[in-house]
């Protein structure tokens, strides 16, 4: 942008960014007055120049970028490297990777994690954490004795995925709307005539799970049966739910939706004709299956851009708002159809 990083003045990022140098002075001074005067696209604008410039000057280099060196880290509580195109996980880190370049920071992978009790830890003897400004956390489940010791310790961190509070106190996140994504899709179902729903999946643990139970009863009403897919024969799954009456189910992982339609099928039976299916959410697992599943995509490149962007605004001290949720993307697909007459 013309002139090296470390030269820039306030004027020059005014300038820059097309505003006042006194609206670059509120910025940098997270001034608690600034929000009513500023307008939310000039802030985010003046905070742009400043990122893609790497505008350090006094007493923007004390106070906004703390000797930061750049680093940030990339946590994963599940072994997700390497990763391919078709993996649950890769849009997140692509999305992770595309903004950590966009902000000129480079990403460094905590690889070393000891597994414990079948599940990676991020504190141990050899823990490098502090190498890094900061670090982004990936996993479906994180412990919740980790989170804890992350806030008390004041280490700059965000979670890809909605996390609930460590004792007391909020965790940064960037998660998706579950609870909204699966009542409209519960709503939409009713649209069709259906009456009678039922979820099956875990419901409880991760609270990806818990948000899309949450969101299901909320629309279907409490009285509507849970399954937990503690029941391993698809079969009898399928006769417990035919025996309630359904004519939808909300089905948490498509392995579990593709596996009970297999069933359904093996007793004559069709989808959406004699059952409508709906999953909740992308798979996991790539799975085969000739269906076109009616459910939602969740903004998984979203998730993991906006938790460096956010990662970022924690460090350098420009937000008090750590926690984001983004809408889903519903998806029409051929399995919700009108219940079958009766």
């Amino acid at each position: 942008m013309g002139q090296a990083p470390g030269r820039l003045t306030q004027r020059d990022i005014a300038r820059l960014a097309g505003v006042s140098q006194t609206t670059v002075s509120l910025v940098l001074n997270n001034r608690g007055d600034a929000g009513a005067r500023i307008a939310p696209e000039t802030r985010d604008r003046v905070l742009q120049v400043i990122r893609e410039t790497g505008y350090a000057a006094d007493p923007l280099a004390r106070r906004m970028l703390q000797q930061l060196n750049q680093i940030l880290g990339v946590f994963t509580y599940e072994p997700v490297f390497p990763s391919t195109s078709a993996d649950f996980y890769h849009p997140f880190l692509r999305g992770i990777e595309e903004s950590a370049e966009r902000s000129g920071c480079d990403l460094l992978l905590f690889t070393s994690a000891p597994v414990r009790d079948g599940q990676r830890r991020i504190f141990h003897e050899n823990n490098r954490l502090r190498v890094a400004d900061g670090c982004v956390l990936l996993g479906r489940e994180i412990p919740s004795v980790e989170l804890s010791k992350l806030v008390a310790e004041g280490y700059p961190f965000v979670c890809v995925g909605r996390r609930d509070d460590a004792d007391g106190r909020p965790v940064p996140y960037v998660g998706a709307d579950y609870v909204n994504a699966t009542a409209q899709l519960v709503e939409r179902a009713r649209d069709f005539g259906h009456r009678r729903f039922a979820f099956v999946g875990p419901g409880t643990g991760a609270e990806s799970s818990a948000d899309r139970l949450t969101g299901f009863h909320r629309a279907a009403g409490t009285e509507a049966p849970f399954l937990s897919v503690d029941t391993p024969d698809p079969a009898e799954r399928l006769a417990r739910l035919l025996e309630a009456g359904v004519t939808a189910v909300f089905v948490e992982v498509e392995a579990e939706a593709v596996a009970l339609a297999a069933a359904a099928a093996a007793q004559g039976l069709s989808v959406p004709r004699d059952l409508s299916m709906v999953t909740l959410g992308d798979p996991t697992i790539p799975v085969d299956s000739s269906l076109d599943f009616t459910g939602f995509h969740i903004p998984r490149p979203q998730m993991g851009q906006q938790a460096v962007e956010l990662l970022i605004d924690v460090l350098h001290g420009l937000t008090s708002v750590t926690q984001r949720l983004l809408g889903c993307e519903l998806t029409h697909g051929e399995t919700l159809g009108p219940p079958p007459a009766s």
